[in-house]
């Protein structure tokens, strides 16, 4: 138990890291549909919303999924409280949209117009809503 909490420092920076790349993804696909008439500037954010999803994302959702089970292998008495419960659900939920945004990314590939700005706005407070439940569970441990 003596690199748990390293582990745990680990996860945090790692659920920044994800969480940043969860709060901008959708951003990128409101320039990119609200500005799909200027190839040039579309251009540039597929690369943005490439890069940003394959070598920010996706390496920050596994080593906070694997830092996570790490802390419950370690800690299975977590398992045990109806907040550790009630934080897995969220967690399986943001990994669910994580995986959603690769498939927007595609979509607005393959047609720009795909969805509205409008869409990817209120698409970007789902995780926001996600964190917060995910934190209060964490640190306020509600039930």
């Amino acid at each position: 138990m003596e690199y748990y909490t390293w582990i745990l420092a680990f996860h945090v920076m790692s659920f920044v890291s994800w969480m940043a790349m969860l709060f901008y993804q959708p951003r990128l696909y409101v320039y990119h549909s609200e500005h799909a008439d200027n190839p040039g500037f579309v251009e540039v954010v597929k690369i943005q919303e490439y890069k940003l999803y394959k070598y920010i994302g996706v390496p920050a959702m596994w080593a906070t999924v694997l830092s996570g089970a790490t802390m419950l292998w370690l800690n299975p008495v977590l398992l045990k409280m109806p907040w550790m419960h009630a934080k897995l659900l969220f967690v399986a939920i943001l990994i669910a949209y994580h995986f959603t945004l690769e498939y927007h990314r595609k979509k607005l590939i393959e047609n720009p117009h795909y969805k509205p700005g409008k869409f990817y706005r209120f698409y970007n407070e789902v995780p926001t809503l996600l964190m917060i439940g995910i934190v209060i569970f964490v640190v306020v441990k509600p039930f």
